[in-house]
């Protein structure tokens, strides 16, 4: 928590402000990002801001900026950019980057060079940095930089969540694995865990408070625990999550394979909250590929563990996520990723054109194929997971699922959610019933969502 120092610093300097101060928190990027989001305006705003989302009327604009794609970067140095005009209109106006996307040393001389304005520069994991960065900019400092420490963040900080029954809750920070285009190990450092007992407490507390959705995040969760004092594994927490009372559903994100067990497959099987889905990212579907990704894991060995689920449950839901255009990927290769979605069946894809990035040891690697073979793989892979997610996902029709409801369309009177299998559903409703849990019978399948009716 802040100190009191700090906390009567900042006080006094907003206590001079002729209106009451604003601040403005945008987020990028993965789920820790936005999770990241929701302390970093739980701290200001308990430091006596009212959080707005106009850049326009705020005092404090903090872009909380995710480094993983290299588009997202530039992006965010563009909308940098175009608060120049603000800040000219408005000196008194204090200006942030955090996140991992601040951990980089060429994006920190790059702000210093080209971006003077930018006052704070906050590094992933530094959020109980922002009340003392944010006190020495109002006692004249031009330019403060706090970047990430190797422990966990403060259990006490403030938090403003974004959604009244959604809920992300971090177990794990950081990552081990330093796949050859991946850049988070580098940006937000090596594995720690939170304890099980801050975890349990922050979601028994979520749960009391009529949360409906708690989801577990990590750059690995399926790695959690190591460090720790006390042995445990994930589905050991999982399992101890699982016990408390309530009407909700657990997700979790994200699963590497090479870490993923049938303990994790039985856990989930015999829950009582856990949705009955699994995201494993397999980012390829050839073994030249994943050796080259640094994966850590075969095709074989991942389609063990798909084979175990489905054994136990035909229909159990998988989705993944697939990189199209990795620097060594030939069309064999890229065939050989075909016939793997044909195998597994996911019912939904995240597909992902590679991206290389700086610093990463993929970036070095001259690409094999061209823009144009690339391209057309893509919409070739598109085209097989969309008739195959239609195929497969009849195989709910006439069922009754639980659907947690999480949008409301005024217009054509449609709630849409997820199910317990992780599926997209839609079914006429009313606006009251979002963030309820609903029983709907599916009618109807498409390729991007189930829809029917509630029971």
């Amino acid at each position: 928590m802040t100190d009191t120092a700090t906390r009567e610093g900042i006080r006094a300097v907003l206590e001079t402000f002729p209106h009451t101060p604003k601040a403005h928190v945008q987020s990028f990027g993965c789920q820790l990002n936005f999770c990241d989001g929701e302390k970093y305006q739980g701290i200001l705003r308990d430091l006596g801001f009212e959080l707005t989302d106009s850049r326009e009327e705020a005092d404090v604009i903090l872009y909380n900026a995710c480094a993983v794609r290299a588009h997202a970067e530039s992006r965010v140095l563009g909308w940098l950019g175009a608060l120049k005009s603000l800040k000219e209109r408005n000196p008194r106006l204090v200006i942030g980057l955090c996140g991992c996307m601040a951990e980089e040393q060429s994006v920190r001389e790059l702000l210093r060079k080209s971006y003077p304005y930018v006052s704070m520069v906050l590094g992933a994991g530094a959020m109980e940095r922002l009340p003392g960065a944010l006190l020495e900019v109002y006692r004249g400092q031009k330019h403060t930089e706090a970047l990430a420490f190797a422990g966990l963040p403060d259990e006490t900080l403030p938090t403003v969540r974004m959604s009244r029954f959604l809920a992300s809750v971090p177990v794990m920070y950081g990552c081990n694995n330093f796949c050859t285009y991946c850049i988070v190990p580098y940006v937000r450092g090596r594995e720690r865990s939170r304890s099980p007992e801050a975890i349990e407490q922050e979601v028994r507390g979520l749960i009391a408070q009529g949360y409906r959705e708690i989801l577990l995040l990590g750059q690995n969760v399926n790695s959690y625990g190591r460090g720790l004092e006390t042995e445990i594994s994930f589905p050991t927490l999982l399992r101890r999550l699982d016990r408390i009372p309530g009407d909700y559903f657990i997700r979790f994100m994200s699963s590497h394979p090479k870490d993923a067990t049938p303990e994790l497959i039985d856990t989930i099987m015999q829950s009582e909250h856990i949705g009955r889905h699994l995201h494993l990212p397999v980012q390829s579907g050839s073994d030249a590929v994943l050796r080259a990704m640094n994966r850590h894991y075969t095709v074989e060995k991942y389609l063990a563990l798909i084979d175990y689920a489905r054994a136990l449950d035909p229909d159990f839901s998988f989705s993944s996520d697939l990189i199209v255009g990795f620097p060594t990927e030939t069309e064999a290769d890229f065939q050989q990723t075909l016939a793997l979605i044909r195998r597994v069946k996911y019912d939904n894809l995240y597909t992902f054109i590679y991206s290389p990035r700086e610093g990463t040891p993929a970036a070095e690697t001259e690409n094999v194929s061209t823009e144009a073979e690339i391209a057309d793989r893509m919409a070739r892979l598109l085209e097989t997971q969309r008739a195959l997610s239609e195929q497969f996902n009849a195989r709910f029709l006439g069922r009754t699922c639980r659907m947690l409801a999480e949008k409301y369309n005024e217009v054509t009177g449609i709630l849409t959610g997820k199910t317990r299998e992780g599926l997209n559903a839609a079914v006429p409703g009313r606006a009251e019933q979002v963030g309820q849990m609903l029983d709907i019978r599916i009618t109807g399948v498409k390729n991007w969502a189930l829809t029917g009716e509630a029971v």
